[in-house]
């Protein structure tokens, strides 16, 4: 993740390749209603911000090269498209065409997160840009509303992309350490007993 970057412009073509890779991830029922809002001018990027980061907060914010990231990419989902699709004749008999409480599990919000995924590996993968995801929380609406998207939409959060800038500032997050394989693969069945103790020894690999 890249938390301090350069001002300069990505161009439009670099930006419309990248969310092109994103999109060709798996969709439930092939519904693909990942929608992206894109704010890619000095305008827009700044109502962005004053908006979720107001002026007063801005002087003890831990990052502040991460606000003249030139591009700003929301990833949109919608519920709504896939109730609209599961009550298609070839999904109907699953009952998840319902409403999108029928859904024990928002594939939406599944569907996305693996666009961003591929977003954020794609942009890895161009070798000279920089991405960071982070999340919207309690300013979504505010922001969806401001530009203008449909109610019915949600935001996944934000991708941050632009040129990485020279100082980079690690989250406290990442002194947190990787559990181990063990801890994480279960084979064959749940251990039953000291599954949350990281003291004893493996018991299912």
């Amino acid at each position: 993740m890249t938390r301090a970057f350069l001002a300069d412009p990505v161009p439009v073509e670099r930006i419309d390749e990248l969310l092109s890779l994103a999109v060709r991830a798996p969709s439930a029922g092939n519904t693909r209603s990942t929608e992206f809002l894109v704010l890619d001018t000095p305008e827009t990027v700044a109502t962005y911000w004053s908006i979720t980061l107001p002026d007063e907060k801005r002087s003890t914010f831990p990052w502040p090269d991460l606000l003249v990231a030139p591009v700003l990419v929301i990833p949109l989902v919608s519920p709504s498209a896939y109730v609209d699709r599961y009550a298609e004749p070839d999904k109907v008999r699953t009952g998840l065409g319902k409403s999108s409480q029928a859904w024990g599990v928002p594939y939406w919000f599944i569907d996305g997160g693996m666009v961003v995924q591929n977003l954020l590996l794609a942009v890895h993968s161009a070798g000279d840009l920089g991405a960071l995801f982070f999340g919207l929380f309690d300013n979504e609406r505010a922001v969806l509303d401001h530009f203008g998207v449909p109610a019915d939409l949600r935001a996944l959060g934000t991708v941050a992309i632009g040129f990485p800038g020279p100082e980079q500032r690690p989250s406290s997050s990442q002194h947190r350490q990787h559990k181990q394989l063990h801890q994480l693969v279960h084979r064959s069945a749940y251990p039953q007993q000291h599954q949350h103790d990281h003291h004893q020894p493996p018991t299912s690999l």
